[in-house]
């Protein structure tokens, strides 16, 4: 007789042990697979593609690769997904909280004698923000280090930090300090044509400050007169800007674009037809844009997020320097 004639109250135990099994089993594969998708203790896996970067393979970056510090901002020092680039490095908490830096790369043409610089634990930063609506993503290059250093994130990977480069100071500080070589300022190489006194008008018209965007609003705020004439403007330019953008600049009285030709492409804006000169904005956001018809060329240079601004500028044009 069989044992479960004998015992028919009896729990056949077989399918509970097979399913035991099986979870320990899965248990194990999931911790397999996270050690090696984060890596030791967590840590998190990052993939870095290749940038251009020419002293990605100096000295100076493998021994900042050796320097930088374990954690920033709570996050953990991220393991790279092969191929590695040289002279990166990453600290990730999550896929959306990571900061990322990369050694060695070259200067930005964004970096001018205009831009906005700032000083973290004795070394000379600029700021480059994402011109995405809405983003709070920003790149600060070291303009006073070589090689130069490229450090990225966002407010979320910062936790809303001011910046994101503190915690590498100490590391950064010990790379060879150089004089600061920035690029020509936006226009500053323009010839001027003489400004007529419609130019003085324009200037008074123009506001003090302009708003771009819609509910993540950017504002340009008027620079100072001493800072303009510093990075070697005269007294017929204007200039505007805004955290971590490139600058707003116009230049009244100068001579026509070389690159414009009958039959280019203008762009009406109101009353007043303006040619783009993309060739003269090359490496950067930003374009030159020329406004015809009037008694004197008029040149300003935009970033592409606050191309609204031409608007604007049109209206003050068109109310203070008369036609051609």
């Amino acid at each position: 007789m069989s044992a479960e004639k004998q015992n028919p109250g009896a729990i056949n135990k077989t399918p509970m042990v097979i399913a035991l099994i099986l979870s320990l089993i899965l248990v194990a594969a999931v911790l397999i697979g996270a050690r090696v998708l984060l890596g030791p203790a967590g840590q998190q896996r990052i993939s870095m593609g290749a940038l251009p970067a020419p002293d990605a393979e100096s000295e100076g970056c493998s021994k900042l690769m050796e320097d930088l510090p374990d954690k920033a901002f709570g996050h953990t020092r991220a393991s790279l997904v092969d191929p590695v680039p040289a002279g990166v490095a990453a600290w990730a908490g999550s896929d959306l909280e990571q900061v990322t830096l990369r050694c060695g790369v070259s200067m930005p043409f964004q970096y001018t004698a205009l831009s906005d610089t700032v000083e973290v634990g004795g070394t000379t930063w600029l700021p480059v923000g994402d011109v995405t609506a809405g983003s709070s993503l920003k790149t600060w290059y070291s303009v006073d280090r070589f090689p130069v250093v490229a450090i990225t994130a966002d407010s979320v990977g910062t936790g809303g930090a001011d910046n994101p480069v503190e915690p590498f100071s100490p590391a950064v500080s010990i790379l060879e300090s150089r004089d600061p070589q920035p690029y020509p300022a936006p226009l500053v190489d323009l010839r001027a044509a003489g400004a007529p006194p419609s130019c003085t008008a324009l200037e008074d018209r123009l506001p003090e400050s302009f708003e771009v965007g819609g509910e993540d609003s950017v504002t340009y705020t008027r620079i100072e007169v001493d800072r303009m004439r510093a990075a070697g403007y005269g007294s017929d330019a204007l200039g505007w800007h805004a955290d971590g953008m490139e600058p707003v600049v116009l230049r009244c009285g100068v001579e026509a674009s070389p690159n414009y030709a009958a039959g280019a492409v203008l762009q009406q804006v109101n009353g007043i037809p303006w040619f783009e000169d993309t060739v003269l904005a090359s490496g950067t956001t930003s374009s030159t844009w020329y406004a015809l018809g009037r008694e004197t060329d008029i040149a300003i240079s935009l970033p592409q997020a606050a191309g609204q601004i031409l608007v604007p500028v049109t209206g003050a044009i068109e109310a203070t320097v008369p036609q051609r």
